[in-house]
């Protein structure tokens, strides 16, 4: 049988900030802006990606779909983090009313 071999990814997951936040002791504003900034991050690699495979300087091909998938999935999570901080702000506002 023949052994699937590692396309070379790595480890190039998303890493929340939370080991920082341990370390640096910052508030709950520093983790927004290194998420996001994980998130942009993710964006400009699947952009360039995308700019090298169509201007064939790269063939792989599923490399770059995964770097653009990681980073659509990325900014969903984000956008759904962003609707639920909004939501529950919502929330107290109607309780203090």
């Amino acid at each position: 049988m023949p052994q699937i071999k590692d396309i070379g990814l790595g480890k190039q997951m998303l890493e929340l900030p939370e080991a920082k936040q341990a370390n640096q002791g910052s508030g709950f504003k520093e983790y927004l802006k290194d998420c996001i900034q994980g998130v942009d991050n993710l964006q400009k690699e699947a952009d360039r990606a995308a700019h090298e495979l169509a201007t064939g300087k790269v063939e792989n091909v599923h490399q770059a779909m995964i770097a653009m998938e990681k980073a659509d999935t990325s900014f969903r999570l984000m956008v759904e983090a962003r609707n639920r901080i909004v939501q529950a702000y919502e929330e107290i506002l109607k309780m203090q009313a």
